[in-house]
Parts: structure tokens; C-alpha cells; sequence
């Protein structure tokens, strides 16, 4: 498709293959009277617009659509040679060129236009520049329609603009330029003369450099821009153009052309200009395009608090800190603490609650604000670690101001913590699992809140009987302070039953609880624990220490069964009392007596050293031991007297067996009870049996199955004496620990410890060994009654 333009107005569409006539297709598209000047195709997607210039109008014709509709754009034209299509950049317009100005058109109107003055010879659009060839002013000028030919000495001048930077490129004189042709990257301007001049673009550094020298730095940027330079040379021009309105003392200016150079350029570069000059306004300025673009440090947010603080602008400080949560482009934890410094308090707690720094919001509210009961408020909405770890480093600051409310909040937190929040955030933390702190940790907290503190204690050994173990060792230490500065008798009696109580448990240490009572002299549980730990004889000394005889009997009837020593330790302590004790001693000399606990001598010789102590108060026991100890002599001789006679029955018995013949009249077997029938079995001592009857119960061919049992018996206890004989080191404990020392060499001398192996026999015209074991146990019988005479006397 192509078009022809003639002078009588009119202008020929033909399509298809001109080559040919039958493929091609001619079509008068415009008619008019003034000449054709300018034609030109604009191509966008699949739309089709053709540009028409006369001498007197612009058209605009739509070839894509089949009915060609037609716009006027304008009432006046252009010479020829005066009109050219530009480029993508300018988005495809159809120029024209006039005398007074240079106008743009769109498909369907006109678009903006340049004053350019000037009789236009030429007009052409390349790569972004339009070429004007304009006639020099001073030159005759030629009318007529057609080149505008000029006279052989006309100069004309030619005008490079670049429309996108509003900037003239080039400009120069020239004699008689018949065109300019854009080839190979350069212009090349014919004359008529014959001469070719060739104009090459310079490079953009040095088109820049040249603007910068001439201080045209919004040009340059533009230019830059326009030529697509990378942002670190945009930026390099923004500090320098920055610079030169530094300089300048257009503060303001510049600041704006540094913001730009965020992202390029070292922020410390411009801070330290303008901190130097003292601008804070412009400072500010250029801190905050730094945090909207995410690229300030927590030194560029302290400045910036510093900024708003010193300038006390107190609503963009509010717009900088209460920015939404997608747009924080600080440090936040920096900002609360400049707050804070500056004494911005309610910004810096905003700032610290909306972000969840829940250390600051305490510190604030606690140590600046010494707003107590909101700390402990929030504390109490905090997650269980936050809100245990906050207890612990303020609860004593917390306990001292505010104790009640401070003390529900650590019950709750060692018992079933749930933070208070609204219902659906209560919700969610039920189904969450139960968390609990260690309350043997928080006990420091309350250390000059005694009261509170037993309240504690006592809430948590109420919901959790596992509570620790300091916890029940605390609680005790509390309710005897208590009951130790308690004046009012029946609350002391209260108090001391409550601390009872607590003793009774099993949750209480022994050795704790018990330096608790003696330290605070708390009778009760001092001789409770002593019971429970079976130290008899440190409830004896206890009583003692009070001088409380009646006390240290009890004590004796209570416990000397599982102690027979206290009985001799009660006698010891009476005795060394100046004091007159008859009645104590007498009863304790009595049950020593009823249990013989203690040899007489040594009685005689612990009232010895008591000066109350007389003959008449141990005459009783004396008496009563020597009657004892008569009978016992009596009873002793009367069992001798009876072992003689069974010693001599059975000697005669044995002798009468080895000289005489036995007869056995026995006519019952004594296993099975029934009359005998040979063949039976005799035995020497009297009993028979039937001879199936012994085969069938006897252990043995020599032995008796009746008298069998009462033989092993004697000959066990035989054995065992024997094998006890050598058990050295055993006799000579027993005979250290035992208060009868004779009883137990006697033990030992029966067993036959002392004696050397004998083999009794019995000769002809010797005495039995039955006679020698009789006279053997008489003359030891004499021995220790000789002794405990003697021991009496000594007594006496």
C-alpha cells in the first residue's frame, strides 16, 4: 500500500502489486485545491492511519476501516518538506512544521506544539531529534509554493532540538542545504554547493559533562533519563545537582535531590552537611525518605527521634512511630529507647506494647513511670514465660507497692496460669496446656511481706499437696515467728496448733524442722520430732535442761522399754541434783529394781555423790534386793538338791542296766498301740514295737523312734556349745556391754569355753560321772554365791 500526493490537492491510494495492473488497485482518497505537502503512514497494532498535509489543512484518514472516514486535525498546513512522522518515543506523531510554531498531531486531534520562529525550509524526525532548517532572518526571502529555493548567497540555519529534554542540540549556518539524511548513526547535510557535512553524536558522559560545566543539571537528568542511564549514574547526577544547590544555599532544593540519591549514595554523606549547617528541617526531611525506603540503621532512628524530639513535633513524631505494622521501617527497640531518654513516655510505651517489647513497656511504667498497678496489669496478660520471667525481675519492686494484687498474680501463676485477655483469646489458651511456675522460686520476692507471703504458702500447699519441698519448710518458719510474737494466749494456742499440724504432715525435714523449733524454743515440736526420730534420750536431756523431773519420769515410763538406759541416765541426773528428789529417786530405784537394770553396787555408788540422798531412800531397794537374791539362793540350792537325787536315780538306773538282765513285759507295741507278736524289737529304755512298725517309722537301727526327738534336742544343744567354744571376740563383747559380767563367764565356763578336752571315764573304785557333774555345778553354784555376798557387804 502506498499513496501519492499531487499539487492540484489531490492524493491516490494503491494497493496490491503496482507491476501489475490486474493485482493493484487504485483509489482517489483525498480531493482538494491546495497542493499535497507531507504524507505519512502511522502503524499501530493492527490500525492504519494516514497523515495528510496541504498548504491550508491537516487530515487524518483511518485506512484500516473499509469506509476511510477522514478528520480535519487543523485549518492551516505546511510548506513542503515541512512535515515528517516521529518516532515511538513521541508515540508516532505527525509533525508539521509552520512558521511560527511546530505542531504535533495525533489520529484524532492535536497534541502540543513548540514555538519555534522561523521560516521553515525542512522539518525531519530522527532518533529523538527534530531537524529544522530554518532561513536566516538576514537572507532575502523567495515566496512561492514548491522547495522554497533559495537564491544562490541565502544562508539558512539548522536547528537540532531534542523535544523530550527541551533542549537545543546543535545549531549552525549552512549555504543552501538541499537535505539531511540519518545513516549509520550519522547526520549528513548536503549543500547545493556540493559539500557534505557529517554531524556525529556524542556519547551521553560527555553530553552530561557538558551540561554539569554549565551547572544544567535538571537537563542532564532529564537526558539521562531519556537515554536510559543506570540508577548509579541517575544518582551520581542527583548528588552533584544536590551539591551545587548546597552550595547555592538552597538548602531545601538540595535535600530533595539527595533523597533521590537513597539506595547510591552514603546516607553519613548528606547527614553530616546538614548537621553541620544545623537544618534540621531538612534533616528530618531526608531521615525520613531514609526509613520509608528500609534503609536506616538504628543510628539513623535515634537521629531522627533526636530531630522530631528537639523540634518537639509531636504529630509527626505520632505519624512516625503509629504507622501501620507493614510500613515500620525502624528500629524499634532504638526508637524506645531515644523515646525514653527524650521523655517521651507515652510514645515509647505505645511503641513498646504495639510491638510486644515487653521488657521496656515494664521498665517504663515501672522505673519511670512508677505506674505500678498498670506493670502488674500487664504482666498478668502476658504468655506464661514472659509473664514468669517478669515476676522474677520485679515482683520485689511490686510486692513493696503493690502486695495484694502482686500475690494473687504469683498464685496464679504457680498454680493454673491463664493470662487475662478478651473471651475468644481465653478460649484458645483453655485448650492450651497448663502451665505452672516453681513456687519455691518466688519466695524471694517476698521478703519483707511476711503476711503475704504465709498467704501464698498456704494457698499452694492447699490446690497442690506436692508443693516443694521449701515451701513447706518456709510456711513452717512463718507460723513460728508468729507463734513466737504472739501475746494473746489463745491465738498463740491457735498458731501453735496450726504449726503442729504442719510438723505432722510428711512433708516436712527432719533436721530443718527441727533447728526451726529450737530456734525459735517451740517446745511441742521439739519433742514431737524427737519422738518421731526416736531419740529418746534427747527428749530425756530436753527435760532435764527444764529441770522438769516430773517430765524426765514420764519420759523414763514411756520410753524405757525401748531404752533401758534412761532409767540409769534419770537415777545419774537425780543424783547430781542438790535438790531434794527421795520421791523421784525412790521411784526411779523402784522400776530399776522391778527390771533389775542395774547391779546394787553401782546404785549405791551414783546416790553416793547426793548429800539429800540417805540411807532411808535406798533402804527399801536393798532390802527388797537381798530378800530377792536369798530366795534365789534358796531356789537354786533346792534345784541342786533335786539334780543330785535325778543325777543319782539315773546312775543307779545305768549301773543296775550294766549288771543285771533286762526284762521286757512290755505287751503293747507304743508306735501303733496294739498287742505285740513276735517278731518284735526291744529297747533298753522300755519301749517295743512290732518289728513292721519300727522298719517303717525308725530312723535308725540303734536308736528309739519315741526317744529319738528328746535325744536330737541334746545332742543340737551339745553341738552348739561345742561349736560356740572358739567364738573368742563374741564373749569378749558380751562381757564389756553386759552389767553382769559374772553371769556372763559363767554362760561361757558351762559351755565349756575354758576347759580343755576331757575324757570321763568310769574306773573301778571312782567316783560317777554323774557325781562329777553334780559336785562340778555345786562348786560353781558356791562360787557366785560367794560373789554376790561379797558384792553386798561391799554395798553396805
Amino acid at each position: 500500500m502506498f499513496v501519492t500526493g499531487f499539487t492540484d490537492g489531490s492524493v491516490v491510494l494503491t494497493k496490491g502489486d503496482i507491476t501489475r495492473d490486474r493485482h493493484s488497485k487504485t483509489l482517489t482518497l483525498h480531493e482538494g485545491t491546495s497542493p499535497i505537502t507531507g504524507l505519512a503512514f502511522r502503524q499501530v497494532a493492527k490500525v492504519t492511519h494516514l497523515f495528510v498535509a496541504t498548504l491550508e489543512k491537516v487530515y487524518c484518514y483511518t485506512l484500516s476501516n473499509k469506509e476511510y472516514p477522514k478528520i480535519e486535525l487543523d485549518t492551516h498546513g505546511c510548506a513542503l518538506r515541512c512535515s515528517s512522522l516521529s518516532d515511538p518515543s513521541q508515540d508516532s506523531q505527525f509533525i508539521v512544521a509552520g512558521d511560527e510554531c511546530v505542531y504535533l498531531y495525533q489520529p484524532d486531534e492535536r497534541g502540543p506544539c513548540f514555538a519555534f520562529d522561523g521560516n521553515k525550509l525542512l522539518a525531519h524526525w530522527h532518533r529523538g531529534y527534530l531537524f529544522l532548517l530554518i532561513r536566516d532572518a538576514k537572507s532575502p526571502n523567495k515566496t512561492g509554493f514548491g522547495s522554497r529555493e533559495s537564491s544562490p548567497s541565502e544562508k539558512q540555519i539548522l536547528t537540532i532540538y531534542d523535544l523530550d529534554n527541551k533542549f537545543i542540540a546543535y545549531s549552525a549556518s549552512f549555504d543552501d542545504v538541499i537535505d539531511v539524511v540519518a545513516e549509520w548513526g550519522s547526520f549528513y547535510i548536503l549543500t547545493r554547493d556540493g559539500k557534505m557535512f557529517v554531524l556525529q553524536e556524542k556519547d551521553t558522559q560527555t553530553k552530561l559533562e557538558m551540561l554539569f560545566k554549565k551547572n544544567l543539571f535538571v537537563m542532564a537528568i532529564n537526558l539521562a533519563k531519556s537515554q536510559h542511564l543506570d540508577s548509579d549514574g541517575l544518582s551520581e547526577i542527583f548528588r552533584q545537582y544536590g551539591d551545587h544547590l548546597y552550595l547555592k544555599g538552597d538548602h531545601d532544593g538540595a535535600i530533595q535531590q539527595y533523597i533521590r540519591t537513597i539506595g547510591k549514595l552514603e546516607p553519613s554523606y548528606v547527614i553530616r552537611k546538614f548537621l553541620d549547617a544545623q537544618r534540621i528541617h531538612n534533616l528530618t526531611a531526608y531521615l525520613q525518605a531514609l526509613h520509608r525506603q528500609s534503609l536506616a540503621n538504628a543510628d539513623h532512628t535515634t537521629l531522627l527521634l533526636n530531630c522530631y524530639t528537639k523540634l518537639k513535633d509531636s504529630s509527626k513524631l505520632e505519624e512516625f512511630i503509629k504507622s501501620s505494622e507493614s510500613e515500620v521501617h525502624f528500629d524499634v527497640e532504638i526508637a524506645i529507647k531515644v523515646l525514653r531518654q527524650a521523655g517521651y513516655h507515652s510514645h515509647a510505651l505505645f511503641l513498646a506494647e504495639k510491638h510486644m517489647h515487653h521488657e521496656w513497656y515494664l521498665k517504663i511504667q515501672l522505673e519511670d513511670l512508677k505506674n505500678y498497678q498498670e506493670g502488674l496489669r500487664y504482666i498478668g496478660r502476658l504468655p506464661f514465660e514472659q509473664a514468669e520471667s517478669n515476676m522474677k525481675r520485679y515482683g520485689k519492686t511490686l510486692m513493696h507497692h503493690v502486695p495484694e494484687g502482686t500475690t494473687c498474680v504469683l498464685k496464679g501463676l504457680c498454680t493454673n496460669y491463664q493470662p487475662s485477655s478478651d473471651s475468644a483469646e481465653k478460649d484458645r489458651l483453655e485448650r492450651s496446656p497448663v502451665s505452672k511456675a516453681n513456687s519455691e522460686e518466688f519466695i524471694p520476692v517476698f521478703a519483707n511481706n511476711p503476711r503475704e507471703l504465709k498467704a501464698f504458702l498456704e494457698h499452694m500447699i492447699e490446690v497442690d499437696q506436692r508443693s516443694s519441698q521449701g515451701v513447706y519448710d518456709t510456711l513452717l518458719e512463718l507460723r513460728l515467728q508468729d507463734w513466737a510474737h504472739e501475746q494473746d494466749q489463745e491465738r498463740k494456742k491457735v498458731l501453735q496448733g496450726e504449726a503442729v499440724s504442719l510438723l505432722r504432715s510428711d512433708h516436712t525435714v527432719f533436721d530443718k524442722a527441727l533447728v526451726l523449733c529450737q530456734m525459735h524454743n517451740f517446745k511441742e515440736g521439739v519433742l514431737y520430732l524427737y519422738e518421731k526420730g526416736k531419740l529418746y534420750q534427747q527428749i530425756m536431756h530436753y527435760h532435764m535442761q527444764n529441770e522438769e523431773y516430773g517430765k524426765v519420769v514420764e519420759a523414763c515410763k514411756r520410753y524405757g522399754d525401748q531404752e533401758c538406759c534412761l532409767w540409769e541416765q534419770a537415777l545419774g541426773y537425780f543424783a547430781r541434783k542438790e535438790e531434794d528428789c527421795k520421791a523421784y529417786i525412790s521411784e526411779v530405784l523402784q522400776h530399776i529394781d522391778q527390771n533389775n537394770l542395774m547391779p546394787p553396787l553401782l546404785v549405791v555408788q551414783t546416790l553416793a555423790h547426793n548429800s539429800t540422798a540417805t540411807l532411808s531412800v535406798i533402804k527399801d531397794y536393798l532390802i527388797n534386793k537381798l530378800q530377792r537374791e536369798s530366795q534365789q539362793i534358796e531356789e537354786d540350792e533346792r534345784k541342786i538338791r533335786q539334780y543330785r537325787e535325778e543325777t543319782a536315780h539315773l546312775r543307779s538306773e545305768i549301773q543296775e542296766i550294766k549288771t543285771s538282765a533286762k526284762i521286757f513285759q512290755k505287751t503293747k507295741c507304743n508306735m501303733c498301740n496294739s498287742p505285740l507278736e513276735l517278731p518284735s524289737v526291744h529297747f533298753l529304755c522300755s519301749h517295743s514295737f512290732h518289728q513292721h512298725c519300727f522298719e517303717s517309722y525308725a530312723e535308725s537301727e540303734a536308736e528309739c523312734p519315741t526317744c529319738t526327738p528328746e535325744n536330737r534336742k541334746v545332742m543340737d544343744m551339745l553341738r552348739a556349745q561345742d561349736q560356740k567354744r572358739d567364738l573368742h571376740d563374741h564373749f569378749n563383747r558380751q562381757l564389756r556391754s553386759s552389767n553382769d559380767g559374772f553371769s556372763v563367764v559363767a554362760d561361757y565356763f558351762g559351755r565349756g569355753v575354758f576347759n580343755k578336752l576331757t575324757l570321763v571315764t568310769d574306773p573301778p573304785g571312782s567316783k560317777t560321772a554323774g557325781s562329777l557333774e553334780a559336785d562340778f555345778f555345786f562348786c560353781m553354784w558356791m562360787i557366785a554365791r560367794w560373789c554376790l555376798q561379797a558384792q553386798l557387804e561391799i554395798e553396805k
